[in-house]
């Protein structure tokens, strides 16, 4: 918070500001919410502290514009972040990986056990003293692709302090499932995994086993912009827009989210909006000038610039015509893509695709006309066109990432 990068682009953050819109954000309000709010003082307190000096101090670079990811638009002590604060790792995660695996490599006491199965935490009185597991055969396998989980050896270490830090459950849909949260509604049929198979859990059971406590397990985080990736590396295998503010959306039926949800605004209100519509999937409406400038994907092989901190290669993907290459690879393979020179020609070409509900051209035509409407002068009712304005307004986001207000229907910025 308050980082030079922001200072730079005329950003005012502060820590109170910071820990306001944490507080908004977690709506803590449960007895167990003690040890979360300690931690989540603690957490800003680093930040807007000494966490800059001491990742760089360490070889971690930051590229220089300041995302703003999930931007609320709800009151000031509501849900999302009130400035731009996401700072983005130059080199992505291989790079922060990197920094500290490289302190690692060559102290003698250390040692990196890879195809070793946690099985067991040892507890000894009050204490866990070590770890037993089994050893897995060695696998060649690509990096996050499922691996043989076939025995061939027994293992056990012991020590004076043992900490768990296996992640989470996102791998594991049936855990999913099992702690969907009820103020959600139903969980959808159709999940998709950002993450790896071995994402599963099963260290937080072997945990609970041990004596451990596992608070809050509802809360959970699922993004509700997942496309399903046309060359996926695990099962499920989810790429997420990150997206800009201009996309048009809408539930299955064709009727426009309410506000405040709009693309990157609140995830977890969009996802229970969604959830409680009986339909497991929404529609992005937009034109190639926004899905230009506006379309991010996760991950780091989506993102081979930032990866390769190829200033040239960053360079060449912003100012050239068209969609980012990996944007413009699912355009052209990925399943959840549809494109048409008109707006009766795409309606008919959604209602193609399999397993979706019929749109009704009327409904579509509605929203999309109404939406038109609101750009033609600078004076609006909507919701959607003025955080469209704010944004732009900072000049990180005017540069690279929100397109000026414009009809979806304007055939200078289609198909």
């Amino acid at each position: 918070m308050d980082s030079p990068e922001q200072r730079r682009l005329g950003i005012r953050d502060s820590h109170e500001l910071a820990l306001q819109d944490w507080l908004g954000t977690a709506a803590f309000d449960r007895p167990e919410d003690h040890w979360p709010q300690q931690w989540a003082h603690a957490y800003v307190d680093f930040a807007a502290g000494e966490k800059r000096s001491w990742l760089r101090t360490r070889g971690l670079k930051i590229f220089p514009l300041v995302g703003w990811a999930e931007r609320g638009g709800y009151d000031a002590q509501g849900h999302g972040n009130s400035v731009p604060r996401f700072h983005i790792t130059w080199g992505t995660g291989p790079a922060l990986v990197e920094i500290f695996a490289r302190q690692l490599r060559d102290r003698p006491n250390v040692r990196f056990a890879h195809r070793h199965q946690v099985d067991r935490l040892i507890v000894e009185g009050d204490a866990v003293t070590g770890v037993r597991g089994t050893v897995l055969e060695p696998s060649d396998e690509p990096r996050g692709a499922p691996s043989s989980r076939k025995a061939v050896a027994k293992f056990e270490f012991r020590a004076s302090a043992v900490i768990v830090a296996s992640g989470g459950i996102g791998g594991n849909h049936d855990l999913v499932r099992k702690n969907w949260p009820k103020r959600m509604g139903r969980v959808p049929k159709q999940l998709l995994s950002g993450v790896p198979a071995h994402v599963d859990g099963r260290m937080i059971g072997i945990a609970q086993k041990a004596g451990a406590r596992v608070i809050n397990p509802d809360r959970m985080w699922h993004y509700t912009e997942g496309i399903t990736n046309y060359d996926p590396i695990w099962p499920d295998h989810g790429i997420r827009i990150i997206p800009g503010p201009s996309s048009l959306w809408l539930d299955a039926a064709g009727n426009r989210l309410p506000v405040p949800l709009y693309p990157g605004f609140d995830t977890l209100g969009t996802l229970e909006h969604i959830t409680q519509s009986g339909y497991d999937y929404t529609w992005f409406v937009l034109n190639a000038k926004i899905i230009e400038k506006e379309f991010a994907l996760s991950g780091q092989e989506q993102n081979p610039d930032l990866t390769g901190q190829s200033v040239r290669q960053l360079v060449r993907s912003r100012v050239r015509s068209g969609p980012p290459g990996p944007v413009q690879a699912f355009i052209d393979r990925g399943v959840d893509f549809v494109s048409a020179d008109s707006l009766p020609e795409l309606v008919a070409a959604m209602n193609e695709l399999p397993e979706v509900e019929p749109l009704e051209y009327e409904t579509v035509e509605a929203a999309v006309t109404a939406r038109d409407r609101e750009v033609a002068n600078k004076f609006t009712k909507d919701g959607q066109i003025t955080a469209i304005r704010a944004a732009r307004s900072y000049w990180g986001d005017r540069l690279g990432r929100v397109v000026a207000p414009h009809r979806l229907t304007d055939p200078k910025a289609g198909p």
